[in-house]
């Protein structure tokens, strides 16, 4: 079990490697560039055969472990329901987060919900006072990982949490992202950023991906279909359990821009161009669920029960006009398409249950296809 969320030395990057991206990233091309979101993991690797343990969970914190409690002006949006992520009614009703979000695997949901719940109770206890809707998303690992054993548990939340920092991010095979698979090579996590000027003021939007989706004959990088040249062979289609472009991928985007609930929504259903631009159609058989959250307002108060403002008092927010809100979704349709490449590039092959192996895309021969493009 590792719950580190920073980089390894052999940690390769899509950037590094010349693929070419639209916009300028932030200091770290993560979602940890918007000021006050951190994030933690805890990886949980273990065993072979039926029995192999390929799975984790990942936590982003909008304001950090001090900022438990403090809303976020949020929205969702589903391009297709096949997944779950809790807690998201009370956010479509008032617009608002104010817990940590959590990515796993689909069968630990309940397991990463009560984790949640007495990590909070632990260390904010004014806020568990409150009634507790924690946002919990799950994208499949079964192929991989032994999906129906209890390997996910309450303490490797809390880890997660109590090690979740700002700064450069782990990707790949880390995380809720561990056993994940992206248009059939190695999937995972994966993070990106941009900066974005507004009259004097600059503030970044970030993406984070738990990438689990997509089918191998759809790949597109920098815009040159790598994925048709790399068939599957007839004894990894046999292998896989679920079909062609299965799986699932959850997308946070986060921003220091103050917006409004409905931007956020409006910033969510971008998501869904940044991922049609790595290939994906978007399978039925895939839950793709995305949540935006906005720090930009850090005074509005808390609207649950046990921390109410006095009658008479109002919330006062500010908001990036919408007649200028296009640039906003230009960089999540970029830091978005990003993070998916750094995804599969992070990637290593990895074997799992019952002795499946799902390989890293090859990088030499995909730089050597984008050169042949001119992409590099």
């Amino acid at each position: 079990m590792s719950p580190s969320a920073a980089p390894t030395d052999a940690t390769r990057r899509a950037r590094d490697l010349g693929v070419p991206f639209d916009g300028s990233p932030g200091p770290h091309n993560a979602i940890t560039d918007v000021p006050g979101v951190q994030v933690g993991y805890t990886t949980v690797i273990d065993g072979e055969g039926a029995n192999a343990v390929r799975t984790g969970v990942s936590v982003i914190l909008p304001r950090g472990r001090r900022g438990v409690g403090k809303p976020a002006a949020a929205g969702i949006h589903s391009l297709n329901g096949n997944g779950e992520m809790t807690g998201s009614h009370w956010i479509e009703e008032t617009g608002l987060l104010t817990l940590p979000i959590a990515l796993t695997n689909s069968h630990a949901v309940g397991t990463v919900h009560r984790g949640m719940i007495d990590w909070v109770d632990a260390h904010h206890p004014h806020v568990s006072k409150d009634w507790l809707l924690p946002v919990v998303a799950e994208t499949y690992d079964g192929d991989l990982n032994d999906i129906n054993g209890r390997h996910v548990r309450e303490e490797h939340v809390a880890s997660a949490l109590d090690s979740a920092a700002g700064g450069p991010l782990a990707e790949g095979s880390v995380g809720g992202g561990t056993g994940m698979i992206c248009y059939e090579f190695k999937g995972g996590s994966g993070t990106a950023s941009r900066a974005v000027g507004y009259g004097e003021d600059t503030f970044h939007v970030g993406a984070f991906v738990q990438a689990n989706f997509g089918s191998r004959d759809e790949l597109v990088i920098a815009g040159v279909p790598i994925g048709r040249h790399f068939p599957l062979s007839a004894a990894a289609v046999s292998a896989a359990t679920r079909p062609p472009g299965g799986g699932s991928v959850i997308a946070i985007v986060a921003t220091d821009a103050p917006l409004l609930p409905g931007q956020c929504k409006a910033l969510s259903r971008r998501v869904s161009l940044g991922l049609a631009r790595t290939g994906t159609t978007g399978s039925h058989y895939s839950g793709d669920i995305f949540l935006t959250f906005s720090t930009g307002n850090p005074d509005t108060q808390h609207t649950g029960y046990a921390v109410r403002p006095a009658e008479g008092d109002y919330d006062v927010v500010r908001h990036l006009p919408w007649s200028h809100i296009d640039r906003l979704y230009t960089a999540t349709v970029q830091s978005v398409e990003e993070a998916v490449v750094n995804v599969l590039v992070a990637g290593r092959t990895m074997v799992g249950r019952e002795g499946y192996t799902c390989p890293g895309l090859p990088i030499d021969r995909t730089l050597e296809l984008l050169r042949q493009s001119n992409r590099l």
